[in-house]
């Protein structure tokens, strides 16, 4: 029993066991006093404040043991991180704790369409950071891989990752998805360098002749990669 508080009235009561009823009248009525006044300064705040740390401590170094203690005593899994925004499931894969994902992932409460404040969902963040494993992980449990603006495939292109590329397409991601300002997977490849990704999108259908907001097609954005690099264009 943490509460200094709680312990004295405990003790307070077990007192009251050995005195008559008269007797033990003042010594019950300064029991409850100590327990009104523990239950008052007793912080259910304080409380969550100690375990959300804990949390997020552990989906920052990966222990699965812990994350899963917390979310058997209640903790919400869906719990947003205060300093970025990002849900748990989010920041867990930022750090790439697999792990813990693991744990999250098989809670039921979990939702794994949550976005981070730049909408980033946790399959446009595996994606991102190359993580098959989770990215198939997170393809078994539903996630979607199309939506407006950014999506997933435009994370895998830009990151190129081929395997993870294929897999979004098995799941029907939309190839030519546009972005907000247009730009379509294939221009993200493009502009990054990624050559196998580059022929694979246009081995799967993947449109050459759109243009974004800009007015750039994807052989444009190779161009200007190449530009950079000082070498001819890896467009195919």
């Amino acid at each position: 029993m943490a509460n200094p508080l709680l312990r004295q009235a405990a003790t307070t009561f077990r007192a009251l066991r050995l005195a008559d009823g008269s007797a033990g009248r003042p010594c019950l009525n300064r029991a409850v006093g100590i327990l009104l006044l523990a239950a008052s300064s007793f912080s259910p705040a304080l409380a969550h404040a100690g375990a959300y740390d804990d949390f997020f401590k552990a989906l920052q170094l990966d222990l699965a043991p812990s994350v899963r203690s917390l979310l058997g005593r209640g903790f919400d899994p869906n719990t947003v991180d205060t300093t970025r925004g990002d849900p748990a499931l989010v920041y867990a894969i930022r750090f790439q704790s697999v792990k813990t994902i693991a744990v999250l992932l098989a809670s039921p409460q979990i939702n794994i369409e949550a976005r981070a404040p730049n909408g980033d969902t946790a399959l446009m963040v595996a994606a991102y950071k190359g993580e098959k494993e989770i990215v198939a992980a997170l393809l078994e449990k539903g996630a979607e891989p199309n939506r407006p603006g950014w999506t997933a495939l435009h994370y895998a292109a830009l990151s190129g990752n081929l395997d993870i590329v294929r897999m979004l397409l098995e799941k029907s991601a939309y190839i030519d998805a546009s972005s907000p300002n247009r730009t379509t997977p294939l221009m993200m490849a493009a502009g990054a360098g990624q050559t196998a990704v580059i022929r694979l999108l246009i081995e799967e259908g993947a449109d050459q002749t759109i243009r974004n907001d800009a007015g750039l097609t994807a052989r444009d954005f190779a161009a200007k990669f190449a530009d950079v690099r000082r070498e001819p264009s890896l467009y195919p």
